[in-house]
């Protein structure tokens, strides 16, 4: 079928239309890899009531926003959407999804400018996570789109050079049979400044032990001296059981993963990750943010020169925002509930913090009537607050809300709610933490 590309939407794929009918607007049809104004010829490979999903076959008209890909993987590795559209391009059509997402859930026309704030568009991740093949031959690679199938790749161009060294390490380990069959997937995270490397193992957790103790870790110490060897640059090597199936949901989901426990660790336990002036140590399993390049904007957009008595950080990680607010504010209140995180808050953040271990929902139902603050901070996972959540912040007695959010379509869910308590936005930012895929990271500055 021959189609026209009307827009972009949120997940990577262009709209278009079938022809309209006497019964009534012709179906939508998604296709990936495409551009606005394209003329293209696709076929369905899914046909629901609504929709139909389709491949690309060929682009019949180009768009002069379409460019050459630079990864040999791209369309392949389920990875990037957007290489195939230039870079200025991909930021405009981010923004226009932002605001038209706003405006359909949230109900909420922007008049604000969305500022955009660029990032390189190559090298900028810290943390990639990548599975493992055996057999029939040895691979590290990513899985493609609605496969079980580890797709080999070498090299991975949104990847920082020292990730992209460890992958040519661990090939090179690899191929010569020093990697434990128990090892289904490898996660690499460096440092600000590409120095260092931390890796996370993830290991088939039934596999049998010879040796006793910390089976795990002892069987993969041939591999980590192995790869020390290869690559001074690796400070660690934590180990972590999981089965194969959990390693496919977090690589597909790596912006809410959600860790298991440690079953021992090779070399340090954590890295030290310099941003805003302050040494945040990081150990295997906490959230911290992936583009190298854009933390430190983040940082100061999310404080906006803000300062007071007193202010919440929930969802707070690692403390990445926390040790920034404790700067600008009497006392802090920092809230996070997965325990690798917890810890590492605890050792980050300065006395003025008191860290609370719960959820957010249950912090708020219990807390948000009788809690007063100058500003909150909410960075939610994908999946957003949630409308109970939402509710018990909107009954807070704050002033200022500033939500960041990796999901336009769960922040404008939220947004929804917040505007019912007399919330209004300030401010727009669009921070590009990661080009070439579809996510969007947005920074909202709320007041009433």
């Amino acid at each position: 079928m021959i189609l026209q590309i009307e827009k972009l939407v949120y997940g990577g794929d262009g709209l278009a239309r079938l022809p309209s009918d006497a019964h009534g607007p012709g179906k939508a049809v998604f296709v990936p890899f495409v551009v606005p104004g394209e003329q293209v010829e696709a076929s369905a490979v899914e046909t629901r009531p609504g929709f139909v999903r389709a491949q690309l076959d060929k682009v019949v008209t180009a768009s002069p926003e379409r460019v050459e890909p630079d990864c040999p993987y791209f369309g392949r590795c389920g990875g990037c959407h957007y290489q195939h559209l230039n870079y200025d391009a991909q930021l405009r059509h981010k923004a226009e999804i932002l605001r038209e997402t706003l405006r359909r859930t949230a109900k909420l026309e922007l008049t604000q400018e969305i500022q955009l704030h660029r990032s390189p568009p190559w090298k900028y991740r810290n943390r990639t996570r990548m599975s493992v093949r055996h057999a029939p031959d040895f691979a590290l690679g990513y899985f493609p789109h609605n496969s079980h199938d580890v797709l080999p790749v070498e090299s991975c161009p949104i990847s920082s050079p020292l990730i992209n060294q460890a992958i040519a390490a661990v090939w090179k380990v690899g191929r010569e049979g020093t990697l434990p069959q128990s090892v289904h997937g490898l996660q690499f995270f460096a440092n600000h400044d590409d120095t260092k490397l931390f890796v996370e193992a993830y290991v088939r957790p039934s596999h049998p032990s010879k040796t006793g103790g910390a089976p795990a870790a002892v069987e993969i110490q041939p591999f980590a001296a192995t790869l020390h060897t290869e690559l001074a640059q690796l400070v660690g090597i934590a180990v972590l059981p999981t089965s194969a199936l959990e390693d496919e949901t977090q690589q597909r989901a790596p912006l809410t993963a959600i860790h298991p426990e440690i079953s021992g660790a090779i070399g340090d336990e954590s890295l030290l990750y310099h941003a805003v002036g302050h040494d945040y140590r990081v150990r295997s399993g906490s959230f911290f943010q992936t583009n190298r390049f854009l933390t430190e904007t983040l940082v100061q957009i999310v404080m906006a020169g803000r300062k007071g008595r007193s202010a919440v950080d929930l969802y707070a990680g690692a403390g990445l925002f926390t040790v920034q607010l404790a700067r600008n504010y009497d006392t802090v209140l920092a809230v996070e509930s997965s325990p690798h995180s917890f810890a590492d808050l605890r050792h980050n953040v300065p006395h003025n913090v008191k860290c609370i271990r719960s959820t957010t929902e249950k912090f708020l139902t219990e807390r948000s009537a009788k809690l007063g603050s100058d500003l909150v901070v909410v960075d939610p996972p994908r999946a957003g607050l949630g409308e109970k959540t939402a509710r018990a912040l909107g009954r807070m007695t704050v002033p200022h809300v500033t939500y960041v959010s990796c999901d336009p379509a769960t922040l404008s869910r939220d947004l929804r709610v917040l505007l019912e308590f007399n919330f209004r936005v300030e401010q727009a930012h669009l921070v590009d933490m990661f080009p070439q895929t579809f996510h969007v990271e947005t920074v909202l500055q709320l007041a009433r």
